[in-house]
């Protein structure tokens, strides 16, 4: 009888483990929609790079991606839903420059670092350094000329911290001079502030100026990303004149939760690395100016470490902290 028992324990065991490798070979991952958080609201430039990479991921792993905007503190509200949700491969962030900076810059914050995890880069769209169309600023060199006088350089930003913040406290430190930082609410605040001559100055992503600059109401004097972008290719980089330390970009990137498996986040790497490939995606993208920019896990997580590296200085040098 106990021999008896133990081969019935035995088979239904072995038989245990067939339904659950059955099971499991009938709903492999993704077996259902995905989750894209966005932690701003709807048609920003963050919005729009998941939009158009969901669309595009989606088809390579045959599931629905479904974007859900929850804005709010600087996309730390968006960032700690998906840091504590469920890692399972469902819900993951789509993240700016702020999951680097927020920690820098707030006093405290409601997830840790490395309770996300990054899965890969999506696209940059460079800061373009902009001035009203009848300045007497033409390029970079003026600029700082303008930023040497007695009355200095009037900058708009779109809040401590913001993209705008940083290239003008890289402008101070690289080149001197006097400046006189202006927070508004937004880039767009700041962008109008410039068009009205209420500031000097200011640089925002560039899909937000492009529109401007083609409708002639303002100049860009220099692109600070690495190399010219296709919709720019007349706007020299801040490298190019001089200033190769004055470099900074509006980028977006997904993470996940920490202890996602390592299976879904190199399967999600490699569906939104060939959906960045697409001719559908580039063609949206590109002529906004936001250029895709596909690539590992591992590059995505070293990029993040040198932008740590490199802006961590800048925050404590200029004292920044949260409005």
């Amino acid at each position: 009888m106990h021999l008896q028992f133990i081969k019935r324990s035995t088979l239904a065991f072995i038989s245990s483990l067939w339904l659950a490798g059955s099971v499991f070979a009938a709903d492999p991952w993704p077996s259902h929609p995905i989750k894209f958080i966005v932690g701003f609201g709807p048609g920003g430039a963050n919005d729009l790079v998941a939009r158009v990479v969901a669309e595009a991921a989606s088809k390579q792993l045959g599931q629905p991606i479904v974007v859900e905007n929850k804005p709010g503190a600087g996309s730390v509200l968006g960032a700690d839903f998906v840091a504590k949700s469920p890692a399972d491969g469902y819900t993951f962030f789509v993240s700016a420059g702020g999951i680097v900076t927020n920690p820098m810059i707030k006093t405290s914050m409601p997830y840790k670092d490395g309770d996300l995890v990054p899965v890969g880069m999506l696209a940059i769209s460079p800061s373009i350094i902009v001035v009203s169309a009848d300045s007497k600023v033409n390029n970079l060199k003026d600029l700082l000329v303008l930023a040497n006088e007695s009355k200095g350089l009037n900058f708009s930003t779109a809040g401590t911290g913001s993209t705008p913040h940083f290239v003008a406290e890289m402008l101070k430190v690289k080149a001197g001079g006097k400046y006189e930082i202006i927070p508004y609410k937004s880039g767009s605040e700041g962008m109008v502030a410039v068009i009205s001559n209420q500031v000097d100055a200011t640089s925002e992503s560039s899909v937000v100026v492009i529109p401007q600059i083609q409708g002639g109401k303002l100049k860009a004097i220099a692109s600070t990303w690495s190399k010219r972008i296709a919709a720019l290719p007349n706007v020299p980089t801040t490298k190019e004149q001089g200033y190769p330390e004055v470099f900074i970009g509006h980028w977006a990137g997904v993470f996940a939760p920490k202890g996602t498996p390592d299976a879904i986040l190199e399967k999600m790497n490699q569906a939104i690395n060939a959906g960045l490939k697409t001719e559908a995606v580039q063609s949206r993208l590109t002529p906004q100016g936001i250029e895709p920019a596909p690539g590992s896990r591992i590059s995505f997580a070293k990029f993040l470490a040198d932008e740590k590296a490199r802006l961590g200085p800048i925050v404590k040098r200029a004292n920044m902290k949260e409005d």
